[in-house]
């Protein structure tokens, strides 16, 4: 059987994760990250695919790319979560699966954080857990048996 292959979407400052604002995001950086969610995918049998940009067009072009290529994606669209228009109707128009995932709690942080344009056209979303929110979304996505997002 072949593998399900999913996208991991790092958005805006991901990059410097392990860097900034560790009381807030914690001191692992974006590559230790993703080296957690490579071991998680070889215990799931997902093959991933990597990407991170802190430009609101070029995660749109990759969110559209993404289409008849992967099963689902994981994404954290950093800051684009409150205001990115583009993004949310990217995720949209793909019609892939898509769980929303922050490393912090935006609900317990300033009330502009506290609204998501991107969650109401997401499969769901995982907040709070710090760099465990990409395992638990990775884990939620792969245990989605329904097609809610094709309803």
């Amino acid at each position: 059987m072949e593998r399900r292959r999913v996208a991991i979407v790092h958005g805006p400052n991901l990059n410097m994760l392990g860097k900034r604002e560790i009381g807030i995001y914690g001191g692992k950086t974006l590559e230790q990250i993703n080296n957690l969610l490579r071991e998680e995918a070889e215990r799931l049998g997902v093959e991933l695919d990597f990407f991170q940009s802190n430009s609101e067009g070029t995660l749109t072009d990759h969110i559209q790319g993404c289409l008849g290529r992967v099963y689902g994606i994981v994404l954290n669209a950093g800051a684009y979560t409150h205001y990115s228009i583009a993004i949310r109707d990217a995720i949209s128009a793909v019609r892939i699966p898509v769980i929303e995932v922050h490393i912090s709690n935006i609900y317990n942080r300033e009330p502009f954080r506290h609204v998501s344009l991107i969650a109401p056209v997401c499969v769901g979303q995982i907040c709070g857990f710090g760099s465990h929110s990409y395992i638990l979304g990775l884990r939620a996505l792969m245990d989605t048996t329904a097609d809610p997002w094709l309803a």
